[in-house]
């Protein structure tokens, strides 16, 4: 195993990817931020420059260095697959933020871009790193609850909602915000798959926008082949904070994880009891980001494969799309199902 920190270059300089080179550079010593790129004119320097990285506008730049290990890939959605292609064929070990693709086949052949070119491949499900999920996993697997029966996760974002939905790109509900609560409950039932599932959706929280396609709240309705059934549920609006929650229920027990608050201090005083909530993901997770990019870099020190990659990206990834699917037809749609060596 080497103790080197592996040198990372940044792609994408927009909100989440600002974080991850704080998280980086202040709280992951298995590894040192060399570059960020992003062609916006300033916008790497403005992440780079204090951080004590350089700023390019080039991606082919950060990917021809031969001062960087890997990159982490924070850029938009839609360029997601194309750039975990390249920065495999550059021969970089990739991190890429979910969904590591907008279809099933752009996962399948980033995948393979990575598995040809023997690098690590990372994705960016950042619940599984977060202490009460890891907590509330353990627990199943070491059948303190009894067989799985029914399971529930949610996400809801902070605040009043989007603030210019119609830029809001269809589905979104499903491939950017539920993938994360897919992947957790797929998590949270090793060993099973899920085999269909039916969805509703609406415009709640922005109804003027309806018509031009936005869905903002969503309830998905999981079937796995193990008998489970699984709720997953997400809202654009929730006006006090960021709220991700999990929960499996089984024939022994139950076991939870999530309630949003930033501490486990409690005030009482003449209004009640209360706590203080995350307003946002990179506040409430901060400690799972951190986790997330110890697995990636320790993975590279190891010459192993990070614990959630590929595999776990395209089965989330295929309940979203069976989703859309159950919207379009009003029918119970069935998850798309691959088998890999």
């Amino acid at each position: 195993m080497s103790s080197t920190p592996v040198r990372i270059g940044l792609i994408g300089a927009g909100r989440i990817g600002a974080s991850h080179a704080s998280v980086i550079v202040r709280r992951v010593p298995e590894a040192t931020l060399v570059a960020v790129a992003d062609p916006r004119p300033g916008a790497a320097a403005a992440v780079a420059d204090p951080l004590g990285a350089r700023a390019e506008t080039s991606v082919d730049a950060v990917l021809a260095a031969t001062d960087v290990d890997a990159v982490v890939i924070a850029a938009s959605s839609t360029a997601h697959s194309e750039l975990i292609v390249a920065a495999a064929e550059a021969g970089k070990h990739v991190f890429c933020e979910k969904p590591a693709g907008m279809t099933l086949d752009e996962i399948a052949l980033a995948q393979a871009a990575t598995e040809k070119a023997s690098v690590r491949f990372q994705v960016g499900f950042n619940r599984r790193f977060a202490a009460d999920f890891t907590a509330a996993r353990d627990a199943v697997t070491q059948g303190r609850i009894g067989s799985v029966q029914l399971m529930r996760s949610l996400t809801r974002d902070p605040g009043t909602g989007p603030t210019d939905p119609a830029s809001i790109p269809a589905w979104t509900i499903f491939t950017q915000t539920l993938i994360h609560d897919f992947d957790t409950l797929n998590w949270l039932n090793p060993g099973a798959r899920a085999i269909d599932v039916i969805a509703t959706a609406d415009a709640l929280v922005k109804p003027d926008f309806k018509e031009s396609g936005l869905l903002d709240t969503a309830v998905v309705v999981i079937r796995y082949d193990n008998g489970a059934l699984a709720i997953a549920e997400a809202s654009f609006a929730a006006a006090y904070g960021y709220d991700v929650r999990g929960e499996v229920f089984g024939s022994g027990g139950m076991v939870t994880a999530g309630d949003g608050s930033t501490s486990s201090m409690r005030l009482y005083d003449e209004t009640g009891r209360s706590a203080s909530t995350a307003r946002g993901d990179t506040e409430l997770m901060i400690d799972a980001y951190t986790g997330e990019f110890a697995e990636f870099a320790v993975a590279i020190q190891e010459c192993r494969r990070p614990s959630v990659g590929g595999d776990d990206a395209w089965a989330a990834f295929a309940i979203a799309q069976a989703c859309i699917e159950s919207i379009q037809t009003g029918t119970r749609t069935a998850v798309a199902q691959v088998d890999r060596p």
